[in-house]
């Protein structure tokens, strides 16, 4: 059995509102996907988070090392794409791509054995999964905060138990923001934000400290992934848990997160940081380190689904007689290719998500949607 044939696509979508966040604006989606099929027929899809002209560059050039490879050894593949790229791509856009195609595998490894991906991770240890909404972004308009409380409400009436919120605009209007969604919502649902590294460690501090009555779940990326000790000392000085790790690839890269104490919680992505093989792996150092994980997720239904397969598999440390909620992102602000490209039976009812048992990732792609988002040559 062999790989017959790699291609990617960039797809893109104009948003009918531009919204951004701390660092900068979007207009628009655009992200690159795989697509692999084997000798037998078989076809897997995989993602991959970043530039996704950069990320296609890359896949193209992996491509000749897969090209021939047997579909069901994706640790063997891993390690051939990891070793070509060793010299120059420890870090960045060739580990997404080298992720984009690691999801792929695992997906047709799937459907060639008939098995759902999580099977083939070790097993199902959670038939449900608590997604958390993100959204709260922000866009031009009058009365941003009233927006951002009416956006939280949606969400919790749709049954959402945990939601996230942007911060980073400024201590005081995040202030105000924060208190406005926690009273919109009420006591009970989990809320967490988000500045996407906006802020030095003195805001940092200044920000938490401020925040803290608030009940927040954990306050991610506070500052630049680039420091940390800063994220060690943060820890020391609030109450609210520290949660970042999108920005790291691979387990050397959780390796240096982990040692230095830095947070709380890690969110590898997996379209980022070398796929599920590799995902696997920073579990393992996380419960090593006793550190929870929750995947950051950003993208198509492809991204969502791998994320939720490696949920369903996750450990929980300690063990216990009623663990704790396994959370997932799941991001609601407007994306027309997660909503056409792919459809599946894993989608939030009542605030969980049942895991499928089909084979792969448990999702179909929708060719007509492909053709209709492709970016054209």
């Amino acid at each position: 059995m062999k790989i017959k044939s790699i291609e990617s696509f960039i797809l893109t979508d104009k948003l009918k509102e531009a919204f951004y966040f701390s660092q900068w604006e979007y207009s628009e989606r655009r992200i690159c996907i795989v697509k692999i099929t084997s000798d037998t027929g078989h076809v897997g899809w995989g993602e991959g988070y970043g530039p996704a002209a950069l990320v296609k560059s890359g896949i193209e050039h992996l491509t000749p090392y897969v090209i021939g490879q047997n579909p069901l050894e994706n640790e063997t593949i891993w390690s051939i794409m990891y070793r070509r790229t060793l010299d120059f791509a420890r870090r960045g856009i060739l580990v997404s791509a080298m992720s984009a195609i690691d999801v792929a595998l695992w997906d047709l490894k799937g459907k060639i054995l008939e098995q759902p991906v999580h099977l083939l991770l070790g097993g199902k240890k959670r038939d449900k999964i608590i997604p958390y909404a993100t959204g709260m972004y922000y866009t031009n308009c009058r009365n941003l905060g009233d927006k951002l409380a009416k956006e939280a409400e949606e969400y919790a009436r749709l049954g959402y138990k945990a939601m996230k919120m942007k911060v980073g605009l400024g201590i005081r209007e995040d202030i105000e923001y924060v208190a406005k969604v926690r009273k919109a919502i009420g006591p009970d649902i989990e809320l967490m934000v988000d500045s996407n590294h906006a802020y030095n460690l003195r805001e940092a501090v200044q920000l938490s400290l401020a925040i803290e009555e608030y009940n927040i779940g954990w306050f991610e990326e506070p500052i630049s992934p680039e420091y940390y000790e800063q994220y060690a000392e943060l820890r020391t000085k609030t109450s609210i848990p520290i949660a970042g790790g999108e920005c790291e690839y691979t387990r050397f890269g959780f390796q240096t997160l982990l040692k230095s104490n830095s947070v709380d919680i890690i969110q590898p992505d997996i379209c980022a940081t070398g796929g599920l093989t590799e995902a696997k792996r920073i579990a393992t150092l996380a419960s090593v380190y006793g550190v929870e994980l929750v995947p950051h997720t950003w993208g198509t239904g492809i991204a969502i689904s791998a994320a939720l397969h490696f949920v369903a598999n996750l450990d929980v440390m300690p063990g216990r007689l009623r663990t704790p909620n396994c959370l997932i992102e799941y991001d609601r602000t407007e994306n027309g290719l997660r909503e056409e490209l792919t459809t599946t039976d894993m989608i939030a009812v009542n605030g969980e998500i049942k895991i499928s048992d089909k084979p792969g990732l448990g999702f179909e792609l929708h060719e007509d949607a492909l053709e209709k988002y492709a970016l054209k040559k």
